[in-house]
């Protein structure tokens, strides 16, 4: 254990102190050398570096993935916007063009994805759709097998239970929808200032076992900030627990990320004939800058590799799941779900590939009693912040923020679930560990946005070269 502990304490440091040393030893010169400067190099002395991450997602990962997200089983999430924030009463941004969501007509979803045939083969799928309409019209039906009825009651028991990370939409609520992903492109909405901080603010002074008395750098919402307390800050999390320092990084990490698709895809230009997106190097700077954010900015995307690498290691994982001939992605296209099948098994291959996967086995791994507690402070924390996602005023802001959130707390269990998964049948229903498929699209919509991300940042390093 003292081994596993080691190698888990040495890359969390690795990802917080990426490549120090050489930028301290001169002034950097250009806009790129200041955002990036500090975000090079091994992530400990031996293994991983930022730029092995960046040479296996730019040119291995990403376009396969992004061909994957292009179909139609990951391009339609249902969810529902019209939840009212269960913290405050919340000023809603929608009037906003760029904010708004469009959502599908009915016939423009898949008649597969429609019917939630999506846990099992295309039989078994009819099945059990027809035991859960049975059900929520509480209806009894003695033709189904004993053995039927218990798998129903299993995966009811299953989608409430304590493993889940994430509060879940009320997909079958009238107010939810099905969104078209490709759409509604997660960009720069115009949604800022004191609504979109206080957000964040509560995420983060609320949500990430940080005391009031510590003040967290470049907080908006906070006045008469200095260096004292950013040292303060940083030495309190350095003293954290090594689950909850991961914790902070997470949120932190997935923070930066939306901040770099906001500036990746920004609205530099708008006639009466058309808008023109792209990347504003300036909004970057802003948010990442060494100079500008007092050193903040390349923290913030220490922790996005940080989080990459944790939902990274969550796919590995899970691959044993996609694997059963049973499971298919089903939309009624069989040539296209096959094809889609293949191609992400073929995605998750490739991830399992990755020689220097995080290891998540040292975590919670102290007295049985204490890791207990901690993991369900963690699992509530973090279902929290799911909840804080229905507060968001801009809808768009909300539909991915949501997907997101969703996306990485799949991940976490996952990560968590490795004995289930394990354990599981080689065919026909698992029990004990099943994903639905709202858990599959955001898994691998909101990996999408941070293989995005990574991505984003090989051209801002471009675009920013010859800047001073």
């Amino acid at each position: 254990m003292g081994r596993g502990w080691g190698f888990l304490i040495g890359l969390l440091g690795a990802v917080w102190l990426l490549g120090s040393g050489h930028c301290e030893q001169q002034p950097p010169e250009t806009a790129a050398q200041r955002c990036f400067c500090q975000v090079s190099g091994y992530l400990d002395d031996c293994t991983c570096d930022v730029e092995t991450i960046d040479r296996f997602n730019n040119y291995r990962l990403f376009p396969r993935l992004q061909k994957l997200l292009e179909s139609d089983y990951f391009r339609y999430y249902k969810v529902n916007l019209k939840r009212p924030c269960p913290f405050w009463n919340d000023i809603s941004q929608c009037g906003r063009r760029d904010c708004a969501v469009k959502p599908c007509q009915s016939d423009e979803v898949p008649v597969g994805i429609k019917s939630a045939s999506y846990k099992y083969s295309e039989e078994a799928n009819n099945l059990i759709e027809e035991c859960e309409q049975a059900e929520r019209l509480g209806a009894v039906d003695e033709s189904l097998s004993e053995e039927t009825q218990k798998a129903v009651l299993q995966w009811t028991k299953h989608d409430d239970s304590s493993d889940n990370f994430c509060e879940a939409d009320d997909i079958q609520s009238p107010d939810a929808e099905y969104v078209d992903l490709l759409l509604n492109p997660e960009r720069y909405t115009g949604y800022k200032g004191p609504d979109a901080w206080k957000i964040w603010n509560v995420i983060y002074e609320e949500n990430c076992f940080k005391p009031q008395t510590i003040k967290r750098p470049l907080n908006p919402l906070a006045s008469g900030q200095g260096k004292s307390e950013e040292n303060t800050f940083y030495s309190w999390l350095e003293g954290l627990c090594v689950e909850k320092r991961a914790f902070y990084r997470l949120i932190s990490g997935l923070h930066a990320s939306i901040n770099v698709h906001l500036s990746a895809r920004y609205l530099l230009q708008e006639t009466w004939l058309e808008k023109k997106w792209g990347h504003n190097v300036t909004e970057f700077q802003q948010r990442f800058d060494g100079i500008l954010t007092e050193g903040e900015g390349p923290r913030r995307l220490k922790n996005l590799y940080f989080l990459y690498l944790i939902e990274l290691r969550a796919l590995s994982k899970v691959l044993p799941f996609f694997e059963r001939p049973d499971f298919q992605l089903f939309t009624g296209n069989k040539i296209q779900d096959e094809e889609n099948k293949m191609l992400l098994l073929e995605i998750l291959h490739e991830i399992k590939s990755f020689p220097l996967h995080f290891d998540e086995n040292s975590f919670f791994a102290g007295d049985k009693k204490e890791a207990h507690k901690l993991k369900e402070d963690f699992r509530l924390h973090f279902r929290n912040i799911s909840r804080i996602m229905d507060c968001v005023g801009c809808f768009k802001c909300r539909l991915w923020g949501k997907l997101q959130t969703q996306g990485l707390g799949t991940a976490l269990k996952i990560l968590f679930s490795e004995k289930l998964i394990a354990n599981m049948p080689e065919s026909g229903p698992s029990y004990e560990f099943h994903l639905t498929r709202q858990e599959i699209v955001s898994l691998f919509n909101a990996f999408g946005r941070i293989s995005t991300s990574v991505k984003e940042l090989e051209n801002f390093r471009n675009l920013l070269q010859n800047i001073h």
